[in-house]
């Protein structure tokens, strides 16, 4: 860093226009005139304008066939909105007619059992280059274009050595929907003489923004929960070529500089070997030293971590591999004043483009290091899990096997093997059914991944995180799981290897009385409303009962779907052809009966058997409101169960008609838009609302629900003098990052019905403790003493939480409030609270809320 901060002003403001190559390249090799640059195909000079992915891949796709000997290109899959997934493959033309060959002697070296045998003297090291996992982050993917250019163009020793020893997989777009929302908005207000008020619309996107996918995730935490089809398809090739290298390539807030791993030393995650970190460092001072051949100003090991396996940058580090982070000061549109003087896109680019090529070079440098590495992080997981008390881990729900092969799945992306259970097992208080039940041994190459996957964490080196601190996925999925330890754990127990299969479907047959479908599997939302959406009259159990099949009594909890007969409008034979085909799309069994009479428990004409609306859902979005709360809610409806939520504006809700609907749901946000009287008008009237998060604040404040809350005491005497230093890691320290607890269920409340386990495990990133209702039967779920399960928390924060209510239920009028402390659809990849959320859906309607007593 010697250059002075006057000469970063000039620096920015030179370069404020656009700008052609030659300021982005090296001026050290001569350059292919044959080979198109990046102006010929998307008609304009790099950073003149924003590039849109379509105009990206065509740059991508002409590059590739002018220079067909460096670069391949590849679709590895669309996103949502059908944009193709590209990478590109660029190495010497040496390397690129054995490929195969070398990819496939590559994936050796993550074999212990075969890797010693691998010779990495001439072996090319592999290094996959990132982009833009945020759409608003675009000097990544517009970088691209120039990385592109140079490793197709650049001539001489120099680049020819490079090729040789590295092969280079570059994504330019991780998020290709993203990118387009935001390329589209900066460049249509984009002004010839560019306006560098960070006040200006151009700076300034609505909501949602272009940092999110379609559904308004941030993929950039979805490498490990993998719910999405980007995410799922850059999986797929990362596992064909398990990289040295991955970078990933961002951008931060405009008054800062540029960023780049490591991160701070304290908070990196204990699964991730020192000799990560040992490369980490190392490959740091390329990256310094071309910066300061720049001018460049930079900073690291502060303000960014390496802790969640969830994320580019660190998902590497647990499979053999070094994951980088790049953190570029955002110029958000074309020019932005900022507290270090004017900030152009071009200077941003120059950063992310300076950093690849220091990448490559560490690459080619470290390259027998690098490979080494890998190779010896897997024969040292071999040794580890040889030497680990924990021999394998099952799971398995009979009830659920549509969640139970979710997980699975998931399991089996992450290269993982699972098998299916052999043999019946008790494992502590848990029975687990072969015939439904998988084990994950733990003596396999992915050994640290599956503890990352499978352990709780409840001890920290640090009290601060970037992201979350728990992600415990069976806990998430809400899955019994156990250990084995070697007294419970024999190879005998290890049956075949599992290959995905969602369940099949079935009715057992046709009759003229009632239909029944159990409400325990995942998909039964699904099936409900597909049932529904086809004028099927249902009604739910809310007693349980039991009925004779075939010879055999079979048992139906809480929550059972049925389908009286002769109450349909349809036809008894269109009636059956419906819920075969509802069996079939959803995967759900559905058994029919003959008489109404029931071994034990209610019979079918009981008014124990209530009537279920088919429901017309809305949810508020626009500013204030969590986007990615918004997302996640409107995947869960739309991509699990096939059910339409309208997105009412918040800046228009006051006038749309809410009568439309009979479910409202609000997630995390600010709501001071809304006008609470209307609102609560709609409730009386019949209207069920859902709160969740800060939402169940706001409506206690507006009047709208009686819930009150537990408060948070103080983290350090407010009369004390501390050292200013520590102020940092006190405040931090108090911050919800995001735990795991578990809920005490009554699986007799309509909001628990399917569920097989008196409890419910949630996850809470905020600070809303809730009291329990003084009315006993309105808080069916509730934090007990000690709800923590994993995760980071203050003594303060965790005193709030024991003993509070997790989801409260209120009456007012004819509707229902609702209210639900934390979110049941985190990320989407918490399956174990979608129950909770589809219960309040279809079944909050039927809650009883009143409740008086005698003197």
């Amino acid at each position: 860093m010697r250059k002075s901060a006057s000469f970063l002003l000039i620096f920015f403001s030179l370069f404020a226009q656009a700008q052609d190559l030659s300021y982005y390249l090296p001026d050290s090799v001569a350059y292919n005139p044959s080979v198109p640059k990046p102006k010929e195909i998307i008609y304009h000079e790099v950073g003149e304008w924003h590039v849109t992915h379509d105009r990206l891949v065509n740059y991508m796709t002409t590059l590739a066939a002018a220079v067909p000997d460096r670069v391949k290109i590849e679709t590895m899959g669309f996103t949502y909105e059908q944009r193709p997934q590209v990478l590109l493959v660029i190495t010497s033309p040496k390397n690129h007619r054995n490929l195969e060959q070398i990819r496939k002697q590559h994936l050796l070296l993550s074999d212990p059992s075969r890797s010693s045998s691998v010779s990495i003297d001439q072996m090319p090291v592999v290094v996959w280059v990132g982009h833009s996992i945020h759409g608003n982050e675009p000097s990544g993917s517009n970088s691209s274009l120039v990385s592109a250019y140079y490793l197709a163009a650049a001539q001489g020793k120099q680049i020819e050595e490079l090729l040789e020893n590295v092969v280079i997989l570059m994504d330019p777009s991780f998020n290709p929907d993203g990118l387009q929302r935001f390329s589209t908005w900066v460049n249509q207000h984009r002004s010839k003489n560019l306006v560098n008020d960070p006040s200006s619309r151009e700076f300034n996107e609505v909501w949602p923004g272009g940092r999110f996918n379609h559904y308004w995730f941030d993929l950039n935490r979805d490498w490990l929960p993998a719910v999405h089809v980007e995410s799922r398809n850059r999986l797929r090739k990362f596992h064909e070529w398990k990289p040295n290298i991955l970078t990933d390539h961002h951008e931060m807030g405009s008054n800062s500089t540029f960023f780049f791993q490591p991160g701070v030393p304290s908070r990196v995650n204990p699964l991730t070997p020192e000799k990560n970190q040992e490369l980490t460092n190392r490959i740091a001072t390329f990256h310094a030293e071309f910066l300061d051949r720049i001018g460049s100003f930079y900073y690291t090991k502060e303000g960014y971590d390496d802790f969640y396996y969830g994320k580019g940058s660190t998902y590497p580090d647990i499979n053999g591999a070094v994951g980088i982070l790049f953190e570029q000061a955002s110029s958000r549109g074309h020019l932005q004043q900022t507290s270090n003087g004017l900030l152009s896109f071009p200077f941003t680019i120059r950063n992310q483009f300076i950093t690849t090529l220091s990448t490559l070079e560490a690459a080619r440098s470290l390259r027998k290091e690098l490979l080494a590495f890998q190779r010896d992080f897997y024969k040292n997981v071999q040794q580890e899990a040889a030497a680990s008390p924990t021999k394998a881990y099952v799971f398995g729900d009979e009830k659920d096997p549509g969640k139970t092969n979710e997980f699975a799945s998931l399991l089996r992306m992450h290269q993982i093997e699972v098998k299916r259970l052999a043999a019946n097992l008790n494992a502590g208080d848990i029975s687990f059914n072969k015939e439904a039940s998988f084990i994950v041994p733990a003596n396999q190459p992915q050994h640290r991944l599956i503890k990352a996957i499978f352990e709780k964490t409840l001890n920290y080196k640090d009290s601060l995180f970037y992201d979350i601190t728990a992600w415990t996925l069976p806990l998430a999925y809400g899955l019994p799981s156990a250990e084995l330890t070697s007294s419970l754990f024999n190879a005998s127990l290890l049956g075949a290897d599992f290959v995905s299969a969602p369940p099949a479907g079935s009715i057992t047959g046709r009759t003229d009385y009632a239909y029944v479908m159990e409400w325990t599997d995942f998909k039964a939302p699904a099936a409900l409303y597909q049932m529904q959406d086809n004028g099927v009259v249902t009604r739910v159990a809310t007693n349980p009962f039991s009925m004779t099949l075939e010879g055999e009594l079979k048992k139906f909890g809480h929550g059972t779907i049925m389908i009286p007969v002769k109450m349909q409008s349809l036809s008894s034979d269109k009636l059956f052809e419906t819920l075969k085909k509802v069996a079939t799309d959803n995967g759900v069994k559905i058994y029919a009966l003959k008489t109404g009479v029931s071994a034990s428990g209610s019979d079918l004409g009981s008014s124990r058997f209530a009537n279920i609306s088919r429901p017309s859902i809305a949810t508020i979005v626009g500013p204030g409101v969590s986007a990615t709360d918004a997302g996640e809610l409107w995947h869960l409806m739309d991509q699990r169960f096939n059910i339409p939520i309208s997105h009412l504006d918040i800046t228009t809700a006051n006038r749309v008609d809410l009568n439309k609907y009979n479910v409202l749901i609000l997630v995390a946000g600010n709501y001071a838009q809304l006008d609470a009287v209307r609102l609560k008008t709609w409730i009386q009237g019949g209207g069920i609302l859902i709160l969740m998060e800060e939402a169940v604040t706001w409506a206690s404040q507006s009047g709208i629900s009686a819930v009150t809350f537990k408060k948070v005491r103080a983290a350090v005497d407010t009369a004390a003098l501390l050292r200013y230093d520590n102020k940092e890691q006190i405040e931090g320290a108090q911050a919800m990052r995001g735990a795991i607890f578990r809920a005490e269920a009554d699986l007799s409340h309509p909001l628990t019905y399917g569920y097989n386990q008196a409890h419910v495990n949630l996850f809470k990133s905020n600070k809303v403790y809730m009291e329990k209702t003084r009315n006993p039967f309105n808080t069916p779920l509730y934090y007990r003493d000690k709800p923590l399960l994993s995760g980071w928390i203050s003594q303060q924060n965790h005193d709030a939480v024991k003993n509070s209510a997790a989801v409260v239920v209120t009456g007012s009028g004819s509707g229902k409030i609702i209210s639900i402390a934390d979110n049941p659809n985190f990320r989407a990849f918490w399956l174990g609270g979608s129950k909770l959320m589809m219960n309040a859906v279809f079944f909050g309607k039927i809650i009883d809320t009143n409740f008086s007593t005698t003197d």
